[in-house]
């Protein structure tokens, strides 16, 4: 602030006018906070994609604070000037925001350190000839006692030290997932209107009343695109990463595919659901639409049916 308030003062020495100062950051492993404290003292304050900004296409290119800086501040002028599509700015989330879609990250954090473990334990016991075995049954120990290698021998003593080792890593993060599920599930039950409310109903109530979806995915589309909102539905798409990349030049047209761009868990999200719609809800137009192009490829039509549904579930809940 203080730095700010010299520039000032300097830029008035010379001009005799004051003017206001704006700033521009790349979004990073700082997150928000910088950002609010620049709002927080009446500066203006963006931040940006640094993926969104166009860059050289040399295989080596030079790279130093000073020309990154450059590069920002042209984009700041390019954007503040009104040209589209110059940069992607960063809707930053308000404290709760950010707050809120902790559980749905940290859950999708233990889980996978679960798999992992998981595996690990397939893997050594495959190794000693030992297959059908999973650790995620309330008998894992009982079973672990029982095992036999392929050669008819008793498991190793190591081996069977390591993999109860890694059964107690398991298990404490069967607990944690456990006990993060119960804050998700309290989350979404103080986040719904009570009974009787003539109001609108919230998002979650909406989500809820679907079939087919469940506290998990109404957490993470409320939390990771519900917070905020869209102008339209390319904006929707294009902030999960489900929107089309199409390559044209001269006569030559193809496509290569969503775009990835957006939000990972959001997408990955939408494409489970997608699975799920169809099960839950063969009837549907979205549904029929799916099967109708099916055949010319499941893994195409399964993306492109998560596109379509995101926008239906976002037109449903605005």
């Amino acid at each position: 602030m203080k730095l700010f308030a010299d520039l000032r003062r300097k830029a008035e020495a010379r001009t005799g006018e004051s003017y206001p100062i704006i700033t521009i950051q790349e979004a990073g492993l700082d997150g928000f906070w910088l950002h609010r404290v620049l709002q927080q003292n009446g500066i203006e304050s963006h931040v940006v994609d640094p993926a969104s900004i166009a860059a050289p296409r040399r295989s080596r290119r030079a790279k130093t604070d000073r020309l990154d800086g450059e590069t920002l501040l042209r984009a700041l002028l390019a954007y503040k000037r009104g040209e589209p599509r110059v940069c992607a700015m960063v809707v930053a989330p308000s404290p709760e925001e950010e707050d809120r879609r902790r559980i749905g990250r940290e859950r999708g954090s233990l889980i996978a350190e679960r798999i992992t473990h998981v595996n690990r334990i397939k893997g050594l016991l495959f190794a000693q000839g030992v297959s059908g075995y999973e650790p995620l049954r309330r008998n894992r120990r009982i079973r672990l006692e029982a095992l036999r290698t392929g050669d008819e021998r008793e498991l190793p003593a190591h081996l069977k030290a390591q993999i109860g080792r890694e059964l107690d890593r398991i298990e404490l993060l069967l607990e944690q997932i456990e006990a993060v599920e119960t804050a998700r599930d309290a989350m979404l039950v103080a986040a719904r209107k009570p009974a009787g409310d003539e109001a609108a109903p919230d998002v979650v109530t909406m989500l809820l009343a679907l079939k087919g979806m469940g506290a998990n995915f109404a957490a993470v589309l409320w939390s990771e695109a519900f917070y905020r909102s869209f102008s339209n539905r390319r904006q929707v798409a294009a902030y999960a990463g489900l929107a089309a990349t199409p390559w044209q030049s001269g006569g030559i047209r193809h496509e290569q595919g969503v775009s990835k761009a957006g939000n990972p868990r959001l997408r990955t999200t939408m494409i489970q659901f997608a699975w799920l719609w169809i099960r839950h809800q063969p009837q549907s137009a979205l549904t029929r639409w799916f099967k109708e192009r099916s055949p010319q490829g499941r893994k195409r039509a399964i993306v492109a049916l998560a596109r379509k549904l995101l926008v239906a579930l976002w037109k449903y809940v605005t």
